[in-house]
């Protein structure tokens, strides 16, 4: 199999991991009438490197150890939190997948994220790299005799047909603009792929998939379908939508080219990943799209150098 489809636990967990089950909760904030000289204790004190401005438990801005020291350069530790801090505020809301918050912080570079909750907007917690690394290790922890005992007692199920031609079907339908269901298609194929006893690692490329395909779905579209055939050989897995099609699939196939609304890109979605995360990640990958139609997306994840676990 090719090297470079192969993923890992890792990649698996930042799509399954929600930013709330990282994110520290214990957030200290500050005023935006507090005077820049006070900031500096908050800073030391706690250990951390920046801190949430909120006015009313409304998050209003985010200032930072880089703009103390400025102020500090220039004297002006008389001046007001609200004059120094950041405004313009990058935020990630609690039940995003832990994937977004990864993209953000390598896209904006910043040491720190707010967290807001999606239904009130109001603060929630602050998350790090560092409480990323700590999350996905402690999950980790957590999962791990749990698949390693899962791989030497799975199924023999098609090593228990007789017959001439055997396979499974799982179909699972997709509401669409329904963000609060968004990601149970996958997660069910998925859970169904472990009980099956397949390969960890082709557990993982086939839950990445169709995770990134459902996501498209809800964004895009009224609705959809997510159709797995799966044999002793290969996993085929087939999404259909009615939805508006893709005017130039050559460029939604492209890194980064996303057409998704503002309202979807509100909501944390349409990097513009999703298309070329599932090619990454399977063997072959067969899209074809009509304007005012719909669009048909088959890929295929081989099984040919795995087997059934014993």
């Amino acid at each position: 199999m090719d090297n470079n489809k192969t993923t890992t636990k890792i990649q698996e967990l930042t799509y399954e991991l929600k930013v709330e089950e990282v994110m520290c909760t214990d957030v200290e904030t500050v005023g935006p009438k507090m005077p820049v000289s006070q900031l500096r204790d908050v800073l030391y004190n706690k250990r951390i490197s920046g801190v949430p401005v909120v006015n009313d438990n409304e998050l209003v801005g985010i200032v930072s150890i880089e703009d103390f020291i400025k102020c500090l350069e220039q004297e002006e530790m008389n001046a007001l939190v609200e004059d120094k801090m950041t405004k313009n505020i990058k935020t990630l809301y609690a039940d995003e997948p832990l994937v977004h918050a990864i993209m953000k912080f390598e896209k904006y570079g910043f040491g720190r994220f707010p967290v807001i909750s999606r239904k009130d907007k109001k603060l929630v917690g602050i998350i790090t790299k560092s409480d990323i690394i700590k999350g996905i290790l402690k999950k980790l922890e957590s999962v791990y005799h749990d698949e390693e005992e899962r791989r030497y007692r799975a199924s023999h199920i098609f090593n228990d047909i007789i017959a001439d031609e055997v396979f499974l079907k799982f179909q699972y339908f997709v509401e669409g603009k329904n963000f609060d269901k968004a990601g149970e298609a996958s997660t069910g194929l998925k859970k169904t792929l472990y009980r099956l006893g397949l390969s960890p690692d082709i557990i993982r490329r086939a839950a990445i998939s169709t995770y990134e395909a459902e996501i498209n779905i809800v964004a895009y579209t009224d609705g959809g379908e997510i159709t797995a055939y799966i044999d002793p050989h290969q996993i085929k897995i087939i999404i259909t939508d009615k939805g508006p099609g893709i005017p130039d699939v050559e460029k939604a196939l492209q890194p980064g080219f996303s057409t998704a609304p503002g309202w979807v890109r509100e909501l944390g979605f349409g990097a513009g990943m999703g298309l070329p995360n599932i090619k990454k990640f399977t063997d072959k990958m067969t899209l074809r799209s009509t304007v005012e139609k719909g669009t048909h997306l088959e890929i295929i994840i081989k099984l040919s150098d795995y087997r059934i676990e014993d």
